[in-house]
């Protein structure tokens, strides 16, 4: 198997002669205002479905070129879908690095499991590529960080796929909240409901012929492949997952902290456990996550086990408290109401908000791509750049840590790190596959 490092000494070969050392306007200016951006989509189980619909939503910009996984059953499924939606057949492959190596290609959008988010974005960015990435945009906060570091290093956008911060009416009552519209806000909460099943405990199995079961790892160090983990429980295991507070908590949180006009708290507390099965499922089903800032506070609370839809009716959303009032903000609009409960305004722009996974077609995820678009093409200012996105996901990550430690943890405010703890700073990174580790 080819390394990472014997791959990036291939590859700079070729990168040499693709370098450019302007600005993302100016670059936009050399492909062209009216030339078309060429994509390549790699990780096409579900997610990746939405990045098809929104390139679609934007193919008077943007092709899709090449398409990648490693398995095969769900690279044929895709391509031909891709054929299907955009009118032309992708190129197909099952290793990213060939794609890396493509000089035709502008930008790669990343629907992997977690593990891989950054690692791949890195070397994308080191190919000269532009990178969409799924959130969360990196396994643990010390990949977070290199993140951030290649994207201002090698000069390329990184826009992170929370992908209501392009929301027209979650830009427009945010500026609200922070103009005065309830006073001085000074709480948030907001939640994810669902109702997953039992994981079971995997058996040792023969990998499928389909599957490259190693180049899925990648920089995770090497485990025995078990029957219950691909093609999406593996969300569930530390070595690859993130738990749901990374999962689904991302987009609410950083809605929140947008809200609150906040970044990294002082303080972080997290309980919970695996209440509903006995399975292998290593994170929990049902928890409570708070963080504590000088006069603000966010709480995060997650049922994935049982769909209760208690706020509200709503599976998700988020309540910003202000001295004057109340907001509640969804994907699906957005309420105002007194300090008494009365409602004095709202804004609709559907039906019930969806507590599932989106796969398919949304007008948020058209919005954001179109503004990674027009952020390469033009110069435009991205709505989740990497440095803003990871501010909730680093967040969360040491949420993870504090659950995992059983207790409180007194944050760093300036980068999110324990303050006097090696024991829960252990776990700022991560062990990797020899030849993996990913480097800036």
């Amino acid at each position: 198997m080819v390394t990472r490092r014997e791959f990036l000494d291939t590859l700079a070969v070729g990168a040499a002669g693709l370098a450019i050392t302007s600005s993302a306007k100016s670059y936009g200016q050399i492909i062209g205002a009216n030339e078309r951006l060429n994509f390549a989509v790699i990780g096409l189980n579900s997610r990746a479905y939405a990045h098809l619909s929104s390139l679609h939503a934007n193919k008077d910009a943007a092709r899709i070129g090449y398409v990648c996984d490693v398995e095969s059953n769900i690279l044929a499924k895709f391509a031909a879908k891709t054929e299907e939606v955009m009118g032309a057949a992708p190129k197909c492959e099952k290793d990213f690095r060939k794609i890396l190596e493509k000089t035709d290609v502008d930008a790669v959008t990343i629907a992997t499991p977690d593990h891989w988010h950054a690692p791949m974005a890195i070397l994308a960015l080191q190919a000269g590529k532009h990178v969409y990435v799924e959130k969360p945009c990196s396994h643990n906060p010390a990949e977070g960080v290199m993140l951030i570091n290649a994207q201002e290093k090698c000069n390329r956008l990184v826009q992170m796929g929370t992908q209501q911060r392009s929301s027209p009416h979650t830009i427009e009552i945010v500026k609200k909240i922070q103009s005065g519209l309830i006073g001085r806000a000074y709480y948030a909460k907001c939640w994810y409901t669902n109702a997953r099943k039992s994981i079971g405990v995997g058996k040792a199995a023969p990998v499928p012929a389909t599957l490259d079961w190693d180049l899925w790892q990648g920089p995770a160090p090497r485990q025995p492949y078990k029957d219950n983990v691909q093609p999406y429980n593996w969300h569930w295991f530390r070595t690859w997952g993130t738990g749901e507070t990374l999962n689904n908590g991302t987009h609410e949180v950083d809605v929140c902290r947008w809200a609150l006009n906040v970044d990294y708290p002082s303080r972080i507390s997290s309980s919970g456990g695996r209440y509903a099965y006995q399975d292998d499922w290593q994170f929990y089903d049902t928890i409570n996550v708070g963080f504590e800032y000088e006069d603000k506070a966010i709480a995060w609370e997650c049922t994935c086990c049982n769909d209760m839809r208690r706020f509200n009716g709503r599976g998700r959303g988020s309540i910003i408290e202000g001295t004057r009032g109340t907001v509640l903000v969804d994907r699906d609009g957005y309420e105002v109401y007194d300090l008494k409960g009365k409602k004095t305004g709202e804004f609709k722009v559907g039906g019930e908000t969806s507590t599932d996974d989106l796969v398919g077609k949304d007008s948020m995820t058209d919005a954001h791509f179109a503004n990674f678009i027009s952020g390469v093409r033009k110069g435009e200012k991205l709505n989740a750049p990497v440095a803003i996105g990871n501010v909730a996901v680093t967040m969360l990550q040491m949420a993870n840590v504090a659950w995992q430690m059983k207790r409180d943890l007194t944050i760093n405010p300036a980068n999110c790190m324990a303050v006097n703890d090696a024991e829960a700073m252990q776990n700022w990174s991560r062990e990797y596959e020899k030849g993996w580790e990913p480097k800036v």
